[in-house]
């Protein structure tokens, strides 16, 4: 299996993981899509220095008619839609210095409702607007970007308080996915979900956390990080993900409705 040829969307490809999966793809020989309400201009210049065919497509996933004018506009131009990457959220990057979240007890109502929106209900309508397209050709994948489980506990210190909404939105991607799985498995629309944070395999690094450290509380280092988030030895870099979003565009049907991971260069089922 390949992804070249294949139009492949990355919501959320302006910047951060999104922008690296967007050019990834590129470099793989895929049709890309970068859909995003930030300014495009630094992914756009790192796909066409990879001569790969592109279209860059202002969207707020949140927006039913913008999302619809983004799969309309892809379908006109190549006839098809092969893989959808629902990458767009709202992440906390307390690893790179962003004031921290509130606690649940603090938190605005209208603030909760705008993670729920972009990075669950974004996810939703990006599917919904895409799944006509691919039942069409019986074929496609379907890549949330939602991952963690309830049983595992973070180690004391690790810098959880102020994350419960994002780790809600996870949680909830990650159940859409099994469900979207069950509903789709007779057009061999293969959805999994995966996070970035897993990619290296071997023993954890060691990363020096707590208030102060660059990196504290984990995270990925990606171009779009300011430049002295970059000296903490253990931080893992968005190069670190390497190609597994593109193995991932190649699962085969049995892994559908599946949490993914990378183990020794392949894909396999999340341990729950």
């Amino acid at each position: 299996m390949t992804v070249r040829g294949k139009t492949v969307i990355v919501t959320g490809g302006a910047q951060g993981v999104g922008r690296y999966i967007a050019t990834t793809f590129a470099n793989e020989g895929a049709k890309v899509i970068v859909a995003d309400i930030a300014p495009m201009d630094n992914v756009v210049s790192e796909i066409e220095s990879t001569g790969a065919e592109y279209m860059a497509v202002r969207t707020n996933v949140t927006d039913e008619s913008s999302v619809r004018s983004l799969m309309n506009q892809v379908y006109r131009k190549w006839g098809r839609i092969d893989v959808l990457i629902n990458n767009a959220g709202i992440v906390t990057h307390f690893h790179t210095g962003a004031p921290r979240w509130p606690r649940i007890r603090d938190m605005d109502r209208a603030f909760f409702q705008k993670v729920i929106d972009t990075n669950v209900v974004g996810t939703f309508l990006c599917t919904k607007h895409a799944l006509p397209y691919m039942e069409s050709c019986n074929d496609g994948h379907i890549i949330n970007v939602g991952q963690g489980n309830l049983t595992v506990r973070q180690p004391e210190g690790s810098g959880g308080i102020g994350t419960a909404v994002y780790a809600t939105s996870k949680i909830a991607i990650r159940a859409f996915t099994k469900c979207m799985a069950d509903e789709e498995r007779e057009f061999y629309i293969c959805i999994v979900s995966m996070g970035p944070g897993d990619a290296i395999s071997g023993p954890p690094r060691q990363r020096q956390i707590g208030q102060g450290f660059p990196g504290a509380g984990g995270g990925i280092i990606t171009a779009d990080s300011p430049e002295w988030s970059r000296s903490n030895p253990g931080s893992t870099t968005v190069e670190d993900i390497g190609t597994r979003y593109v193995l991932a565009a190649e699962a085969p049907m049995d892994l559908t409705g599946h949490q993914v991971v990378i183990r020794n260069g392949k894909l396999e089922p999340a341990d729950d």
